[in-house]
């Protein structure tokens, strides 16, 4: 669960927590006992060696992170959406990655969405108390219509946090696809969760901190699901992101960029192409590498699935 530490405020009595003493999370980390007696270089060190356990807890996690791929995958090609629930450092990770699909990926706003416990003020500043209603968090999903298109995501570090365990349920009440994101094993997301994702990360620097190796690993894990779902849906060409939305200039000298690379001309060249193609960076591509006009690229492109590759495919075979 993650707590707002700078503050000394009561839990509510409603909530249980009997377990709190038991999570991983809240352990104490024998390693950083005298931190504070540290020197600072040292105490630098240790956090750098605490945080180099993290990527390996996640690779252990890998089969359970490609099926959740699969689901978000299937969501968002049915129509439905990816949505991540979470509250605290969690739920600020789940808005951040989600922020950051639209300008990378060129996936239109609102097919991957980011929940926080406490809504948007809590992005900034802690909202007390907003992660500890199950009610609030079923009404969030509620709010949003989810349904068996969607796939929602539950990200809580000690896997009992109750408002996303309320959202988690209701979501798979109304049918949708859910997938818990932990780091404390067993936890009661699984009971709300068809694939459990649980970087075991180990105890905090900071004994509690779950905005520390827990959020790292929460972030690394929010990188892959999201980053591997768009290049399935055919928003990468190998590692370029050729649907990207060039909606400032940093972006628009990528997009010149890349469209130059790809088809192999002068950086005016892309330009032209991308006049042409009236800005998507993935149609100017096709209609420099297949000699296409911009609706017969657009064409191969849908029949295609969106993948630049297969679409390139079929339009060199069409002209043989």
């Amino acid at each position: 669960m993650q707590r707002d530490y700078t503050r000394n405020t009561p839990v509510p009595q409603s909530v249980d927590t009997s377990s709190l003493d038991t999570l991983v999370t809240e352990g104490i980390n024998p390693r950083t006992r005298d931190l504070d007696a540290m020197d600072l270089e040292s105490a630098l060190r240790l956090m750098n060696d605490e945080d180099a356990l993290v990527p390996a807890a996640v690779r252990v996690e890998i089969p359970a992170i490609a099926r959740a791929v699969l689901l978000a995958e299937a969501s968002l090609r049915a129509g439905g959406r990816l949505i991540y629930v979470g509250a605290g450092t969690s739920g600020r990770l789940g808005c951040l990655d989600a922020a950051e699909i639209p300008p990378t990926f060129g996936m239109e706003p609102g097919f991957v969405i980011g929940v926080i416990a406490g809504g948007d003020a809590a992005l900034r500043s802690s909202v007390e108390g907003a992660e500890d209603a199950p009610e609030a968090g079923a009404a969030a999903v509620q709010a949003l219509g989810v349904s068996e298109r969607d796939t929602v995501i539950g990200i809580a570090a000690s896997g009992r946090t109750p408002f996303v365990v309320g959202a988690l349920a209701e979501a798979r009440r109304r049918g949708a696809r859910t997938v818990g994101l932990a780091n404390h094993q067993p936890s009661e997301l699984e009971a709300h969760a068809e694939v459990t994702i649980v970087p075991l990360v180990g105890p905090e620097v900071i004994s509690g901190s779950t905005r520390l190796k827990s959020g790292t690993s929460q972030k690394l894990v929010l990188n892959m699901i999201s980053t591997l779902t768009m290049v399935r849906l055919g928003k990468t060409y190998g590692n370029l992101m050729v649907d990207l939305r060039p909606t400032n200039e940093k972006l628009r000298h990528r997009a010149r960029r890349l469209v130059a690379e790809v088809v192999g001309c002068s950086r005016d060249e892309a330009e032209t192409l991308l006049v042409a193609a009236g800005g998507r960076a993935k149609t100017a591509m096709l209609i420099g590498l297949a000699g296409l006009d911009a609706a017969g690229a657009e064409a191969q492109l849908e029949a295609a699935g969106g993948r630049l590759r297969a679409a390139l495919e079929r339009a060199r075979g069409d002209a043989g």
